[in-house]
């Protein structure tokens, strides 16, 4: 499914790239776009111009929750708010261990939710086998 693509929303430029070596290291050639705050995340998914292409294409989503300008739950909120993205996968990719978050993200809709380990070697280990199971495996609706 190289042709299907992954949104990538983090504010963390290191972050960003290591996910983006981790994808590319585990194989996965989707393309990533990237947003940088939930603002941009939701002109992107929402405005006006490019959105039925890029809803068409998209695979994954995911989603920091501590961002600038809206957070990653409310970003969450609106992607299952809209019915082009109720059944679109969101897995929550973030520092936080906080239970308070993990059970806001699986009632906002979660599909996934993990929490960035430290380690390099592992934070690559877990963005692969993510991708490997969201876009390879996993299978969704349609519509």
């Amino acid at each position: 499914m190289q042709n299907r693509s992954i949104l990538l929303v983090e504010d963390s430029a290191d972050d960003e790239a290591l996910t983006i070596r981790a994808l590319k290291k585990g194989n996965i050639k989707n393309p990533v776009l990237v947003a940088r705050d939930g603002a941009e995340a939701l002109e992107l998914l929402f405005g006006q111009g490019e959105k039925s292409e890029l809803l068409s294409t998209l695979q994954l989503v995911l989603l920091d929750l501590k961002l600038p300008k809206i957070d990653g739950l409310e970003v969450l909120k609106r992607l299952r708010s809209e019915e082009s993205t109720r059944h679109l996968p969101v897995a929550i990719l973030t520092s936080s261990k906080e239970e308070r978050d993990i059970v806001e993200s699986y009632d906002r809709g979660a599909n996934s939710y993990i929490c960035k380990p430290v380690d390099i070697q592992q934070f690559m280990s877990a963005v692969q086998q993510l991708g490997m199971y969201w876009l390879v495996l996993n299978e969704r609706p349609k519509r």
